[in-house]
């Protein structure tokens, strides 16, 4: 049954933020108020489609009554009831709880796991990958820290990632992805496995986290890229301690004063990550178990590159388009990944 006393609410609460709407507002509040007005503008429209559907039904089924009019009645009602279900189903799907998290920006970070260079190499691929979904989606791709191996591959790779729906799309690509691929150093032609883990993060207000500057230890030093080149002569680099967690982010841009400015982004994110997961117990107490170890039996999914298979293994997707996929065509996974995530959460609503 579809929860009246939910929809009645909804419907009060959307009208007085339409009233508030046409009030001269502090620009803060005015965008809070437009933030909110959006999100429920959606469940209100599916409930108005939905009860226009009862009342259609409602009249095709009194009509039945009539002989003249039975014959159209039964005409149309097995189309209404169709429709009325499908309706029901988008009503259902708009009055699941929202992560307040899915609108934010994302903090995407890359490092390689099990298989040393191809894992690098590999973990570059996946950046490039990221990289390319972000340009399809008019996304902004700003890095934070990157540090390169001499063969082209990455020990590490932390991305600010802003836009549309960022955290929506990028939520589900955290965990372990595992490659199998003749690596181009294999003279037998033999295929390896190796790993690369991904974790994405929702960025954090600073009102969100509270940092007290007496559990930070701030170090500067000289950003350097591969092969230990020196991008600059002077100590730009930024890297902070939170003491009380132990957590390290650095950030090696060519501005000191930025770099603070996005290690401390990227600080606020792991921390609020680690509040969030306690919140919702839905996920492990820090940021490792996330990712897991990098082992290559703790994978979400497997790219298979002789094959040009994708496995996604959390919902049993397979897709013969690999290329496509790592040129940063990704539309159709993350979809189907989240059409999964509105199933569980429907079918437990439902029990």
């Amino acid at each position: 049954m579809i929860p009246e006393d939910r929809l009645s609410a909804v419907a009060e609460r959307f009208a007085f933020l339409e009233a508030r709407m046409q009030e001269p507002l502090p620009a803060a509040e005015i965008a809070a108020v437009s933030r909110e007005w959006s999100a429920l503008r959606p469940v209100v429209e599916a409930a108005a489609a939905w009860r226009a559907l009862g009342s259609e039904i409602a009249a095709a089924e009194a009509m039945l009554a009539d002989p003249e009019m039975r014959p159209l009645a039964e005409e149309e009602l097995p189309a209404l009831r169709a429709r009325l279900e499908e309706a029901e189903r988008r009503l259902r799907l708009e009055l699941l709880p929202k992560d307040a998290a899915d609108a934010r920006p994302a903090m995407l970070e890359i490092r390689p796991g099990t298989g040393g260079e191809e894992a690098a190499l590999f973990a570059a691929d996946l950046a490039r990958m990221y990289q390319r979904y972000a340009e399809r989606r008019g996304w902004s791709w700003d890095v934070i820290e990157e540090q390169p191996t001499d063969l082209g591959g990455l020990r590490e790779l932390v991305v600010r990632v802003a836009g549309e729906g960022v955290f929506a799309r990028l939520k589900y690509e955290s965990g372990v992805h595992r490659v199998q691929r003749v690596p181009e150093t294999e003279s037998g032609g033999r295929i390896h496995t190796s790993a690369a883990t991904v974790a994405v993060l929702p960025e954090a207000e600073e009102v969100e986290v509270a940092i007290d500057p007496a559990d930070l230890r701030i170090d500067t030093m000289r950003s350097s890229g591969a092969g230990g080149q020196h991008v600059n002569t002077t100590d730009s680099a930024v890297r902070i301690t939170h003491l009380p967690t132990g957590i390290v982010v650095t950030s090696s841009q060519k501005s000191q004063h930025r770099n603070r400015d996005l290690a401390m982004q990227v600080l606020r994110a792991r921390l609020f990550e680690m509040e969030r997961a306690r919140a919702e117990g839905a996920r492990a107490a820090d940021r490792r178990a996330q990712v897991g170890s990098g082992d290559r039996s703790e994978r979400i999914r497997t790219y298979n590159v002789p094959q040009g298979r994708l496995t996604d293994h959390r919902i049993g997707l397979t897709l013969y388009r690999l290329g496509e996929v790592l040129d940063g065509d990704l539309d159709e996974v993350i979809d189907a990944l989240s059409a999964a995530a509105q199933a569980e959460a429907l079918a437990g609503l439902s029990g």
